[in-house]
């Protein structure tokens, strides 16, 4: 679809605390896949499908500011990576009890395992129209 910032209905400024690159890259990620709109949620740059919630978004760590991204997982997921990995991954506020995790983007990155996660958690969103379109290829 394209980067369309759109206004958030929350009354929060947006704001870029966070290393452009970051962004960029995350962007050039979630971009790609089919249905994808770039907004802001809370100042927050975020992604979701048009006309559905959110999947993935780039926020500072509540406790120390380090960039993150927190993304929708599958059951079963959080608890898995958070116990295997917690220097990498964590639960997010607000969204956490909801089964979504946080993964810090200031440690050694993998830009592809990045890539999985976010596919994951967009096919969690994404219609099973979208879905199969890009699995098509």
């Amino acid at each position: 679809m394209g980067s369309i910032p759109i206004s958030s209905t929350m009354d929060h400024p947006p704001r870029d605390p966070l290393d452009g690159h970051l962004l960029d890259r995350l962007r050039d990620i979630c971009l790609a896949l089919p249905g994808v709109e770039e907004r802001l949620n809370h100042g927050a740059p975020t992604f979701g499908v048009v006309k559905r919630p959110a999947f993935c978004n780039l926020h500072e760590h509540p406790a120390d500011g380090r960039p993150t991204i927190w993304f929708k997982a599958a059951p079963g997921v959080q608890a898995e990576l958070v116990d295997q990995e917690p220097e990498r991954f964590f639960v997010p506020p607000y969204v956490g009890p909801r089964g979504w995790v946080g993964l810090r983007l200031d440690v050694d990155l993998d830009w592809d395992e990045v890539a999985v996660v976010v596919e994951e958690s967009w096919r969690l969103t994404a219609p099973k129209r979208l879905t199969a379109e890009f699995d098509a290829g």
